[in-house]
């Protein structure tokens, strides 16, 4: 593949020729008049390596560094300087240059200085991604995320651990509660035991009792011999009740008691079995409000939330879409045999632009999928599924500012009302405009007045 080099430096004859040598050796090459410009064509492109002059107007090479670290660190920098002073050169690699070079430059000893640099970029990428592969912290393998949202998660996980106390995971589908209720096991006294997933709405409501207390033989019809339950398989380990919220009414009940008194009865028994189990539950439902309605026991619901832990939804956290992306590359070529080290700027920008109705899971499934198709070392939007690479706005923008105003508002609009469940008159409060202002420009916009999640799907 192609690598791209900027090259930054005020004097016009510098870049024209640094250009020009580069091009030659087969570098996709740009240049950039001054700091601001290129700091400009480094969030626009995916830069592999920068070669800049110290002094330069607006931004210096040092700025310039600085500023490039946070928005693209897998940029490298190249420092030039007309100053043969050491002091200046150890200044530039103490802020995270790799290398640097003295005016007036030799093309030869550039060109050799950018291919050992890519070289070692490629072998540095790699070993990162190698590492991640081998390193994790037990029990926090698949959670992945430093946004503040997901901070507080992992806070709570860590407190709630090393207790036994019941914990009650809330969130959309997609967001990681197995993950969660996992990270929270394998953190806890009770790490060496098993944990026991069941999904509640999984199983008919005619076999849920005995899956999750057992039978005695002969208690029905095919009860040919006794069966141990969950609440018994899973003793001094955790049970995790997934989609708690589909539990049958006439099994709350039971199941609160079990909770309550640590022990049960099998279907058909008499006699009592004991069972020590820590319950995490989880739903994507408002349990609340469902107890609210009687539709779900308000005593179980307080049993359960001891600790209630909230799971952002992917569209909440957009700043951990690269760490899961690159999390996703990892797994998947571990399981493809597959070498990719990476996805470039543009494909991380359409990425963070769509809507994750299906939260991480469906980010996890187009990343699968991108790797199959990949042909490079390099994820790029051309990887992406036609339904990701269409939702990114800043790719799809028309060049007249116009037209491009008209479309921004257009999909801001219509983002706001799905965030507000289509509710047009909280949408208007939230986009701070009238209702009737709302309507008006939904008309201009060629919006649907009467747009609903049924006319969507």
């Amino acid at each position: 593949m192609a690598y791209n080099i900027l090259i930054a430096d005020d004097e016009k004859p510098i870049r024209d020729s640094l250009k020009m040598v580069l091009e030659e050796e087969g570098f996709n090459t740009m240049a950039a008049a001054d700091g601001e410009e290129a700091l400009l064509k480094i969030k626009e492109s995916n830069i592999d390596v920068c070669i800049t002059d110290i002094k330069m107007p607006k931004l210096d090479g040092i700025q310039l560094l600085e500023s490039a670290s946070k928005i693209s660190p897998e940029t490298f920098f190249i420092i030039m300087t007309a100053y043969a002073s050491v002091n200046t050169a150890i200044d530039a690699l103490r802020n995270g240059a790799y290398d640097y070079l003295i005016k007036p430059v030799e093309f030869d000893d550039v060109i050799l200085r950018v291919k050992r640099l890519i070289e070692y970029k490629k072998l540095a990428l790699e070993n990162k991604y190698l590492r991640q592969r081998v390193s994790s912290d037990k029990g926090f393998t698949n959670l992945i995320g430093k946004s503040e949202p997901m901070k507080k998660v992992f806070d709570i996980i860590l407190q709630v651990a090393g207790t036994n106390s019941n914990v009650l995971i809330s969130g959309k589908s997609g967001t990681g509660k197995e993950l969660v209720a996992k990270a929270i096991h394998f953190n806890s006294m009770r790490k060496d035991k098993i944990f026991l997933p069941i999904n509640c709405g999984a199983i008919s409501e005619n076999l849920i009792e005995s899956e999750l207390f057992g039978h005695k033989k002969g208690a029905f019809t095919g009860a040919a011999e006794d069966k141990q339950g969950l609440f018994k398989v899973a003793d001094g380990g955790t049970l995790f009740l997934d989609e708690i919220g589909d539990l049958p009414l006439n099994l709350q009940v039971k199941l609160l008691r079990a909770i309550e008194d640590k022990e049960f009865l099998p279907v058909g028994g008499v006699k009592p079995v004991s069972t020590n189990v820590r319950i995490i539950a989880a739903t994507n439902q408002n349990l609340y409000e469902k107890a609210k309605l009687n539709e779900f026991r308000e005593d179980l619901f307080y049993r359960l939330n001891v600790v209630e832990i909230k799971l952002p939804s992917l569209n909440e956290r957009k700043e951990d879409i690269p760490l899961l992306v690159n999390h996703f590359i990892d797994k998947y070529c571990s399981e493809m045999g597959k070498k990719i080290i990476g996805a470039d700027n543009e494909t991380i920008k359409a990425l963070s632009a769509h809507d994750w109705r299906g939260g991480v899971r469906e980010l996890e499934n187009i990343i699968e999928r991108a790797i199959i198709f990949c042909k490079g070392d390099i994820l790029t939007v051309n990887d992406l599924t036609d339904y990701v690479k269409g939702s990114d706005s800043l790719l799809s923008f028309p060049d007249s500012l116009k037209d491009a105003l008209k479309n921004f508002e257009k999909d801001h609009i219509l983002k706001t009302i799905k965030k507000y469940d289509y509710n047009k008159e909280d949408a208007s409060k939230a986009l701070e405009i009238g209702l009737s202002s709302l309507y008006r420009k939904m008309d201009e916009l060629e919006i649907p007045t009467k747009i609903s999640k049924e006319t969507e799907t």
